[in-house]
């Protein structure tokens, strides 16, 4: 049963900040995830900061310079919409597309789809596993079928967002706000292997939060995709998938990042494949 917490919408960063020092607080995006903790006993919350009344978190812009700039509340649908991420950001196009149900895409948010929890059934569940401060991952002897493959060590949750793996193949950076400034973190940074923090998934701390997403322009001749393996077609996790990058020279691959997804605790570099694919010919 969700225990009682209080809930407050404040106007600018700056309030939610606010509102976030004190204890117990917890940052509520979209909610598609958070609720669901709530309910199922992940953490608690005493008061919850919606963020959806801060103008400043939302929309999908185009810098000067070609960058992309995507406000952390900006929905899934709004970027899997958007002609200027279809066309120059392909990836992350259709990453933002695959992921969910239509109905979950419209409510949930970019910056929560980066930040949300693991879906693995034991940290969800009624056991104390080592995520949650016990001393034991029962997925390593236990049912572990949708569990990591690279990057356990002690813990073999896999990272669930299908926007991360184009995120962090492209070189974006996110923007974190918290009680000591700003700073920019790079994706493949920002979220955390379980032999550096087994309790955490991201460098955000207390009282931090993302406010923007930035991408660099991958410049002329860059072509990218996602591609995912699903149980359910309609809609479901990833099984393993893909995110490709690959800037070409000619007919010379100069440049590729391969990012994949559902197979270990943060969006997975397969970097001996991008190795292969350097200096290739089509």
């Amino acid at each position: 049963m969700m225990r009682p917490f209080s809930y407050t919408r404040p106007s600018s960063v700056e309030a939610a900040l606010e509102a976030l020092g004190a204890p117990g607080a917890r940052v509520h995006a979209g909610g598609t995830d958070l609720l669901g903790c709530l309910r199922e006993g992940v953490f608690d919350a005493r008061t919850l900061v919606s963020l959806s009344a801060i103008p400043a978190l939302r929309g999908i812009s185009e810098t000067g310079r070609g960058d992309l700039r995507i406000g952390a509340m900006t929905t899934l649908s709004e970027v899997a919409a958007s002609d200027l991420v279809r066309k120059r950001f392909r990836a992350l196009h259709q990453g933002a597309a695959s992921a969910a149900s239509p109905q979950l895409r419209n409510q949930g948010t970019v910056g929560g789809n980066l930040c949300q929890r693991p879906r693995c059934w034991y940290f969800r569940g009624d056991f104390h596993c080592t995520r949650k401060g016990g001393s034991t991952c029962f997925a390593a002897a236990g049912e572990n079928a949708f569990h990591a493959v690279f990057g356990g060590d002690g813990c073999f949750i896999v990272h669930p967002s299908d926007t991360a793996p184009a995120l962090t193949a492209f070189g974006a950076e996110v923007r974190i706000a918290g009680p000591s400034g700003s700073r920019r973190v790079p994706l493949e940074s920002f979220f955390l292997l379980p032999a550096q923090d087994i309790h955490r998934e991201t460098v955000l701390e207390p009282g931090e939060m993302i406010t923007e997403i930035l991408v660099p322009d991958p410049g002329a001749g860059t072509l990218s995709a996602y591609r995912k393996v699903r149980e359910r077609g309609s809609w479901d996790f990833a099984l393993v998938g893909a995110a490709v990058v690959l800037r070409r020279e000619g007919s010379k691959v100069a440049e590729a990042r391969i990012v994949l997804s559902g197979v270990a605790p943060k969006p997975w570099r397969a970097a001996a494949a991008e190795e292969a694919l350097r200096g290739a010919t089509r």
